[in-house]
């Protein structure tokens, strides 16, 4: 099955502790996925809580599709509910009740014809540590440099 990534959630890796990934369909309009085709959705800001036992993806923007007529929503960040299953559901559930962790969706992408979320269940990060993850970035390039010159 041919996977093509629609967006990546940059801001996710500096922030958070990614300590486990999930897989789950997402409720989408057919203009917005036609939105998503055109590439015009963004995660930056968007987060995942449960309600009533139901996934729910929020502050996620997909634009309106400008073709798409009267019969479209018009609220591009509107909550967006996602799909798993409950037996991932009840395991998630009970990790996020534990102290700090969050649940952050990482990428959209297409699978075959579906659109699919990959969520992780995240732990925050503090200043220092994210004063380390720019420092072994920096490195790493530092040494990628070294090595392209020395070739």
């Amino acid at each position: 099955m041919k996977i093509q990534t629609i967006t990546y959630n940059k801001y996710a890796n500096y922030e958070y502790f990614i300590l486990e990934k999930f897989e789950a369909g997402i409720v989408l309009e057919g203009a917005e996925v036609k939105s998503l085709r055109a590439g015009n959705c963004n995660l930056k800001d968007s987060f995942c809580f449960i309600r009533n036992g139901q996934l729910t993806l929020k502050n996620a923007h997909i634009a309106v599709y400008d073709k798409s007529g009267a019969f479209s929503t018009k609220d591009s960040k509107r909550d967006r509910k996602l799909l798993m299953h409950r037996a991932e559901i009840d395991k998630i559930v009970g990790k996020i009740n534990e102290k700090g962790y969050t649940l952050v969706p990482l990428s959209l992408y297409f699978s075959g014809s579906l659109v699919k979320v990959e969520i992780a269940l995240c732990r925050g990060k503090q200043n220092y540590d994210k004063k380390r993850t720019i420092a072994e970035r920096d490195q790493k390039r530092a040494l990628d440099r070294q090595l392209k010159e020395y070739k």
